[in-house]
């Protein structure tokens, strides 16, 4: 098995349901505009969700980052609400690389923590992208072994080759790579093998409600065999109640990440006392 490194250490965010969501999903420019303005001022933040190790319930394995935008009225905004806009502009890949620098400060604030990083496979080979990678790990010798890398199903399948030839490369320094939305297309599974993820996060579309949806238990079970028969830890994103919880504990999920164990939150970890909930 990839060895993803040891396991770590929970935390709201209030951007989900951002009230710009409805306008600015009606108006592509107005979304452009606002990302433009935020990215040249730097305007952006990371909001942490813990995910657990089902084993190991007691604290989270680790966290992922997921990227906030800071308008000009101050309101943080959720990357749903501009990610398919800029994602395949060069302000996308700008996105990508003030993610990855916030994740490394974060990583440097606290040797303990874990933290995944969202990446779209177009930022593969974006030079400002590669320098922020080689700058941060230089700068803390233990952030590549603490540095999970998360594409998207879709983002990775519109590069298979590339991706595969990046993977490897960065694994042999010690970073890993999650597998984000697994089964979403079911586009992947001929490319598994050549990927070689570390993780794969099987998408929430099947694990909502699965205590009480046959087909959902019967498509997740597939996905966790398919992980396991690779070596690959998998993680039953968007688990959002107890009855949840337990179905997938019981199945043999590896990790868990949903509401039910937190919701993202923008303060930082390591400035939050530790939360937990038992499924």
């Amino acid at each position: 098995m990839h060895n993803p490194g040891k396991f770590r250490r929970n935390p709201v965010d209030t951007t989900q349901d951002s009230p710009l969501s409805a306008a600015i999903s009606l108006n592509g420019q107005e979304t452009m505009a606002m990302v433009r303005k935020a990215v040249e001022r730097r305007n952006v933040l990371l909001a942490y969700q813990p995910v657990f190790q089902t084993a190991r319930p007691d604290r989270p394995a680790f966290y992922e980052g997921f990227i906030r935008l800071i308008d000009e009225s101050g309101r943080i905004i959720p990357a749903k609400d501009f990610i398919n806009a800029i994602e395949t502009t060069e302000t996308g890949r700008i996105i990508d690389c003030l993610a990855l620098e916030h994740g490394f400060k974060a990583l440097a604030a606290d040797p303990s923590l874990r933290l995944s990083i969202n990446m779209s496979a177009r930022s593969i080979g974006y030079p400002r992208w590669a320098r922020v990678l080689q700058r941060g790990i230089k700068a803390n010798p233990t952030a590549a072994e603490r540095l999970i890398l998360e594409i998207t199903e879709s983002s990775a399948m519109t590069v298979p080759e590339i991706v595969t030839v990046f993977m490897k490369d960065l694994q042999a320094q010690g970073i890993s790579f999650a597998l984000d939305d697994f089964g979403a297309g079911f586009s992947s599974f001929s490319y598994l093998r050549e990927f070689s993820f570390d993780f794969v996060k099987i998408d929430g579309q099947f694990i909502r409600g699965i205590a009480d949806s046959a087909d959902n238990q019967v498509l997740a079970q597939v996905m966790l065999f398919i992980a396991q028969q690779l070596d690959m830890f998998a993680v039953a994103e968007s688990v959002e109640s107890a009855q949840d919880a337990a179905y997938l504990t019981q199945m043999g999920m590896d990790c868990m990440q949903g509401y039910y164990f937190g919701a993202p939150t923008v303060t930082p970890p390591w400035k939050m006392p530790l939360l937990k909930k038992q499924a």
